[in-house]
């Protein structure tokens, strides 16, 4: 009988830790995540993130992180970036996986490989003005993944799925977000 070694670089011994110190002060499980957006030139634009609270405290990260945003040339724009809906994409697939990660460590389950595909469909007709009728955003969004794992099919769909259910990135997607807008 051996002892099965997983290694997905998730410390989920530390999640745990983590998880069960804020059950015991659920205050500190409060954060507050920042982005600061500034415009360049047209429709590009650099995104920061730095610091964010949590913890109960003010915490920062260990650089500096800076997002390109723009639009591509067929909207008469420079394509200097990422669209802003692709980095929701990003975003979408970057939780989704590091939940497989996680999950996969947890249930010890060894990846070879992950990879997620997304496509958002949309209907521009909305964002340009052309018909009140057509939402701005996207109309659905598909994830496909191709994972290598010493896993049944079975065992890497539940472990997606586990990740899907406690992504905060799909659950921002999928449910409404109340969002307020002010300018001073």
């Amino acid at each position: 009988m051996t002892d099965k070694k997983t290694d997905n670089g998730v410390n989920v011994a530390a999640l745990l830790g983590a998880r069960e110190a804020l059950s015991e002060a659920p205050a500190a499980a409060q954060f507050k995540w920042r982005a600061k957006c500034d415009w360049v030139h047209g429709t590009y634009s650099k995104t920061s993130v730095e610091g964010y609270f949590g913890l109960g405290e003010e915490q920062k990260h260990k650089t500096t992180f800076t997002f390109d945003a723009d639009h591509p040339e067929v909207f008469a724009s420079e394509d200097r970036g990422a669209t802003p809906v692709e980095l929701v994409l990003a975003g979408l697939a970057s939780c989704l996986t590091a939940g497989v990660a996680a999950v996969a460590q947890h249930r010890e389950v060894q990846l070879t490989s992950v990879s997620a595909t997304l496509e958002g469909d949309m209907d521009i007709q909305g964002i340009l003005g052309m018909d009140s009728d057509v939402r701005n955003g996207f109309d659905g969004i598909k994830v496909t993944y191709q994972i290598d794992a010493d896993a049944s099919h079975e065992d890497i769909e539940a472990i997606v799925a586990q990740s899907q259910k406690r992504s905060a990135v799909y659950d921002i997607i999928t449910n409404p977000t109340n969002v307020t807008v002010d300018v001073s």
